[in-house]
């Protein structure tokens, strides 16, 4: 059977994202959803054209605030948590050997504790990957002094759970500091300096109580939000721009249909960067419009307002993109791309001038 996957990072808490989805169904889930990067996946759901069902967190994180609560409240997803946590909110409190099914795929929760007690695991159908939150990270594992930790623990949730799995399924964490990706449960039965090789349970507890590491910086203000499943106030970054019906796309930028623009003329700057013979050319161009060609658009865009939003216009929607990056480098704060460009404008039948 076919999968959708994708693995994506917050930067700022080395956090792993990651999204599955049954090709045929749509359906899909998020494992581990970061709060400010609510956009950026739901940008990305969109453009795959998938469907939220679940939003599954490994445990209750103490480095940032979940976006399960985030994603349920814009999509109806349903939020899952071991039944362990504790957590307010959840829709699905899983057991060990709980399944969690979207469309034809599925994956088990495999309660592994140690870094918290309600620390969850999730294995694909076929066996092919595991989740495996902080419990067992990439050349080493989570944590075990604060939140219910406890080394004996982890040592045989991992051991036990994800250690008997095939050498061949691959692992991928929730956190990498280091850029890793995934590793495999050979790799790390094998390599992993704190619980592979010959090591025991008691080098595994003497190494995890001798860590000497700070709290996580962010530890007051995550663990109470993911107690009650990321429910807290929307910051205006994550609601993004309201100026217009805007759409996030997963490149990063905003966008906006042009009926709207043709609907609203006078409360936007339209800036077109294409090149001059272009403006006159077979699309012609946008009445008002401002002619900024793209390779001048840096020395050309003190005469716009900043506080007005800006509409960039292009052919098709490309240069027009790298426009938004560059203004909003000098400062600009709300622009959005003519998604299409002027061939999107013209397919929708909307005037303009100067057309030979």
């Amino acid at each position: 059977m076919g999968l959708i996957f994708r693995q994506l990072l917050d930067q700022r808490s080395s956090t792993y994202t990651y999204l599955l989805a049954d090709p045929e169904t749509r359906e899909a889930v998020l494992i581990d959803p970061v709060f400010e990067q609510f956009r950026r996946d739901t940008a990305l759901l969109n453009e795959l054209d998938v469907d939220l069902k679940y939003t599954l967190d490994t445990h209750v994180h103490a480095d940032h605030i979940t976006g399960a609560w985030l994603h349920k409240k814009t999509s109806g997803s349903q939020i899952a948590l071991s039944a362990r946590a504790g957590a307010e909110g959840i829709d699905v409190p899983l057991e060990h050997g709980d399944r969690v099914t979207f469309g034809k795929r599925s994956l088990q929760a495999r309660s592994t504790p140690g870094h918290t007690d309600g620390c969850m695991s999730f294995l694909l159908d076929d066996h092919s990957m595991i989740f495996t939150g902080d419990a067992l990270l990439i050349r080493g594992a989570g944590r075990t002094d604060f939140q219910q930790g406890n080394p004996m623990t982890l040592f045989h949730s991992v051991t036990e759970q994800i250690f008997s799995l095939p050498d061949e399924c691959v692992i991928y964490p929730a956190h990498d500091y280091r850029g890793l990706t995934s590793s495999s449960v050979m790799e790390e039965k094998e390599f992993n300096p704190r619980l592979g090789g010959d090591r025991n349970e008691r080098d595994f507890v003497g190494y995890m109580k001798n860590l000497g590491l700070p709290h996580p910086k962010q530890i007051d203000v995550a663990v109470p939000a993911n107690m009650k499943c990321g429910h807290v106030e929307v910051t205006p970054d994550v609601k993004g721009e309201t100026w217009a019906p805007l759409r996030y796309t997963y490149a990063g930028i905003y966008e906006i249909e042009p009926d709207w623009v043709a609907d609203h003329p006078q409360d936007v700057q339209i800036v077109d960067v294409r090149d001059r013979e272009e403006f006159t050319g077979k699309f012609g161009h946008i009445n008002g419009a401002s002619l900024m060609p793209l390779g001048e658009l840096n020395k050309r865009c003190e005469a716009l307002d900043q506080e007005k939003p800006v509409v960039t216009v292009c052919r098709s929607g490309g240069r027009s993109a790298q426009a938004v990056s560059l203004l909003e480098k000098e400062g600009f704060k709300h622009v959005a791309n003519l998604a299409g460009g002027m061939i999107n404008w013209h397919e929708q039948g909307l005037p303009v001038v100067d057309q030979q």
